[in-house]
């Protein structure tokens, strides 16, 4: 958890990527505090993370959704109520696997979720209980999230009444956003983006009534 000197801010979950709460996602937390959000990643792998794909997969497999699931909402339960968080709902801010899950945060939890910023991942699935606004940044290569599946979600959660801004990078592949996957990351496409998310977050979470 990262918190601004003094609190009274928006909230914003983190959920990490197949690696696990590596130091990358643990320096995002700061990041947001910096912004002016109190941010609070949840670890859902024990402590476990990895820098290979293989391990990465393993890791994933072995991480149950029930318990994923009932780890997410109490995590939603712990920002939303935390005395230095203002405003009755929070944003969430998913990588790829972490994507995925704060898709499904977005209409498990709609009352409490108020923006959703998805880096690199997608979940289909009935999205009309959400209440969210969807902010995405995807890769112009990416073989886990083919742009049909992006734009198939794009025109679901548009058709379900939902502000959605999806960007898609050019000359990226998937992880770009992380500096410590030196195969992957692009740091041009990664300061927009993050330009682009905390600039959301702003326009959601600030001067919210509570």
């Amino acid at each position: 958890m990262a918190v601004p000197e003094g609190g009274d801010v928006p909230g914003v979950l983190v959920i990490h990527a197949w690696w696990g709460l590596n130091a990358f996602f643990k320096q995002v937390c700061d990041r947001l505090a910096s912004e002016g959000f109190v941010a609070l990643a949840p670890d859902l792998y024990n402590g476990k993370t990895t820098s290979t794909i293989d391990e990465a997969k393993r890791l994933r497999s072995k991480a149950k959704s029930v318990v994923v699931r009932k780890e997410l909402s109490g995590a939603v339960d712990l920002l939303a109520n935390l005395f230095a968080v203002s405003g009755e709902r929070i944003g969430v801010l998913g990588f790829s696997l972490g994507a995925y899950w704060g898709m499904w945060l977005a209409s498990e939890r709609p009352s409490e979720v108020a923006a959703v910023t998805a880096f690199y991942g997608m979940r289909k699935g009935n999205c009309r209980k959400a209440r969210a606004a969807f902010l995405g940044h995807f890769a112009e290569n990416d073989e886990y999230e083919p742009e049909k599946l992006v734009r198939a979600v794009e025109v679901q959660l548009r058709s379900a009444g939902r502000e959605v801004a999806f960007h898609v990078y050019p000359g990226t592949g998937h992880w770009f956003f992380e500096a410590d996957r030196a195969d992957a990351y692009n740091p041009e496409a990664a300061k927009l983006a993050w330009d682009r998310t905390t600039a959301f977050f702003h326009k959601n979470l600030d001067q919210q009534p509570g």
